[in-house]
């Protein structure tokens, strides 16, 4: 038997595992309830959250694109750490309160939380609309990043299409049929394997290349001074533009809607617990970075098509030939991308339901929306699916910046908490106006200002609106009565 057949053997062992999972989390759950697909009745634990919110974040972007950045960026993927430690800390604060409000008032979306404090049907479309274009380009990564894992692992023996179909078919199957709860227990154990590996791959390239941490940092430094600085001359990215990702990244972390919506799954207590021991998990992406940087001196930059592919360049070349090995590595960068694209394929069929289509016809019944989600799992999916097999390379450079759009929904969130005078038209205008600078600054122009993110110019655009639209837009009875409501809970 030839050694992609031994992996992948191993690696349908890990799929036909994370579908009973997926599967069997859902067993005993009623399958007709609304607010146990969306939100899982609210009863959530910490052991689930923790591995929930790390294991969504940890995606085949983290599993590929880390390594990728420090092999082709050095310092500059420091930031990977920093955002992952810090990027939940504004949850603690905002969390609590919006896990309160949503239980009294039985909110499942972000929609859902801003439409009804702004009393605007317009706001919660809007939202609903920024949610699906934000997802779709998101998954689609994590599908070609699944397709690619599989087409490098059996050395180009499963096609791209038929990978990403038997991968990406799975995650379809069980989160329309356990909705949240299927995507948060295979999530745990998603988790559990792609952590493992990371720091086996990390460990062993670096001791198997450079003989140690210390002696692969030595040869860095030896090669290139400026390479692991910030700031520097000849370093890689500016102090402006490293520190205003790590800004950005926390303002927009809970603002992409999958993750927001976590705050309606739980208590109040979860959530700052969930907060107080998240940043455990940027303790498990050293290695990732480890095996980005066990490439530099090992192997040349135009020898890859692009830095992305260090990770499956060095197992392909520079780990053992045990078939086994490879399916288990394969499996655990499965895992990354599986773990994410659960969440988001989730997290897009609910906004579809409830924001778009619940919000364009209130009248539409309970079991109605339920089933348009269920749907909407397999038409955002195929949607995704599509585009990660005839295209999708544009929409990957999408990626890279969406947490600058993403971020424009936070100064309706925290307005929505904090600042009783915005009304409707001023979050809206400020929304729009700060995504618009935001695009601007990030495809039309060919610099920034002061070299900061993109993204965080349009948030300080966009406050700027919001304060002016308040001032010039008066509140109905209704707003005024629900800005009391909201910023006195």
């Amino acid at each position: 038997m030839e050694k992609w057949h031994i992996a992948l053997v191993a690696i349908s062992a890990y799929l036909v595992l994370a579908f009973v999972i997926g599967i069997m989390a859902g067993r005993g759950r009623s399958f007709f309830s609304l607010s146990e697909y969306a939100v899982g009745d609210r009863s959530f634990n910490l052991f689930i959250m923790w591995f929930l919110m790390g294991g969504t974040i940890f995606s085949a972007f983290a599993f590929l694109g880390g390594p990728g950045w420090a092999f082709s960026k050095g310092a500059a993927s420091f930031y990977i750490l920093v955002y992952c430690t810090l990027g939940l800390m504004p949850w603690y604060v905002i969390g609590p309160k919006i896990s309160r409000i949503g239980k009294i008032n039985n909110y499942i979306t972000m929609g859902d939380f801003l439409g009804d404090r702004f009393q605007s049907r317009i706001l919660t479309i809007l939202v609903g609309i920024v949610a699906i274009l934000a997802f779709i380009p998101y998954l689609t990564l994590q599908i070609k990043g699944m397709a690619y894992i599989f087409n490098v692992l059996t050395y180009g023996n499963i096609p791209i299409w038929l990978g990403a179909l038997f991968s990406f078919g799975i995650v379809v199957i069980y989160v329309a049929t356990s909705g949240v709860r299927g995507a948060a227990w295979s999530d745990v154990f998603q988790a559990i394997l792609m952590l493992t590996i990371a720091w086996v791959l990390g460990l062993y390239f670096v001791n198997s290349l450079h003989n140690g941490i210390g002696n692969m940092f030595e040869k860095i430094v030896q090669q290139n001074p400026d390479f692991l600085a910030i700031g520097k001359e000849n370093s890689l990215m500016s102090e402006a533009r490293y520190s205003s990702n790590i800004i950005i990244s926390m303002i927009g972390f809970v603002m992409w809607p999958h993750l927001f919506t976590k705050s309606f799954t739980t208590t109040e207590k979860r959530i700052k617990t969930t907060v107080a021991v998240y940043p455990i998990f940027a303790l498990f992406l050293i290695p990732v970075l480890f095996i980005g940087f066990s490439g530099i001196g090992v192997v040349a930059q135009n020898e890859l098509e692009n830095s992305g592919q260090i990770l499956p360049y060095l197992i392909t070349n520079h780990l053992t030939d045990s078939g086994i090995l490879y399916g288990v590595v394969g499996a655990g960068a499965l895992a990354a991308a599986m773990s994410s694209s659960d969440a988001i394929t989730h997290g897009a069929s609910v906004s579809f339901g409830r924001d778009i289509c619940k919000a364009i016809n209130p009248n539409i019944t309970e079991s109605t929306e339920l089933w348009i989600m269920r749907g909407a799992v397999f038409g955002v999916g195929f949607i995704s699916y599509f585009i990660a097999i005839f295209g999708s390379d544009g929409l990957i450079q999408l990626l890279l910046g969406a947490y600058g759009p993403i971020a424009q929904l936070a100064p309706g969130v925290y307005s929505a908490l904090f600042y009783k005078k915005a009304n409707k038209n001023s979050i809206i205008l400020g929304l729009i106006g700060g995504v618009l600078v935001t695009l601007y600054y990030q495809y039309f122009s060919e610099s920034s200002i002061y070299d900061l993110h993109p993204g965080l110019i349009g948030i300080l655009v966009n406050i700027v609106l919001v304060i002016i639209g308040s001032i010039f837009f008066k509140q109905d009875k209704n707003e005024i009565a629900k800005a009391k409501e909201f910023t006195t809970i």
